[in-house]
């Protein structure tokens, strides 16, 4: 289904000056995330799967990092800090151990949509592909998993992704925020906000499986 939705928006003209744009820069930049891992986060979690969409800003901007999976970074690398954080609340929360890697495959595989509202960025340059038509694609997927009936959780951290609330009617969902788990923020209302059980409780209070936090691989 994800194919058919993103071949219908590809066929839209803000998706084709998008599609200009990256391939211009993918042919005479560096880019992240590699361009076979730029829709990861559709590959691992088949649309009628989701029950949680966690949202981000844009992809990891240095080398081997991102894999088009939001706070996630490929096995081998620095945990990023904000994901450190992410491991503390889960430790606090569910007593599960940080893992010694970043990559959060395994939650998508499970039904957590991993979706940045930027699906690409040029290296080092953190926003460089801001206002490109990203976040009008992104805004439809939001959009369609909203209009989905099947109840999930849509989390939002940080002020960007606080910035999608208005896309998420459904009273059958659940809409969780705090602030972003970066270093500079965590300590406001994301430490101690407990989302993974409040998660979990909500998914089997609507009769879904809920998530295997533990990290594997």
């Amino acid at each position: 289904m994800w194919k058919d939705i993103i071949l219908q928006e590809q066929k839209k003209p803000y998706f084709q000056d998008l599609l200009s744009f990256v391939n211009d820069e993918y042919a005479s930049r560096t880019v992240f995330p590699p361009s076979e891992d730029v829709y990861n986060a559709f590959k691992y979690c088949p649309f009628n799967d989701v029950k949680v969409v966690i949202l981000g800003q844009d992809p990891y901007h240095n080398f081997n990092q991102a894999h088009g999976l939001c706070f996630s970074v490929k096995q081998g690398n620095d945990i990023p800090p904000s994901l450190q954080n992410i491991y503390k609340e889960l430790k606090s929360d569910l007593g599960i151990d940080p893992p010694s890697h970043g990559e959060l495959t395994s939650w998508a595989k499970q039904g957590v949509l991993l979706l940045n509202t930027i699906l690409t960025v040029r290296a080092h340059s953190p926003l460089s592909h801001k206002g490109k038509g990203w976040e009008t694609f992104t805004d439809t997927i939001i959009q369609l998993m909203n209009d989905d009936d099947k109840p999930k959780v849509f989390v939002l951290w940080g002020n960007n992704a606080k910035q999608k609330r208005s896309l998420i009617t459904n009273p059958k969902h659940l809409i969780l925020m705090s602030s972003h788990p970066s270093p500079l923020s965590a300590r406001y209302s994301f430490f101690g906000s407990r989302p993974f059980s409040k998660i979990n409780r909500f998914l089997e209070d609507n009769k879904r499986t809920p998530i295997d936090w533990q990290i594997v691989g």
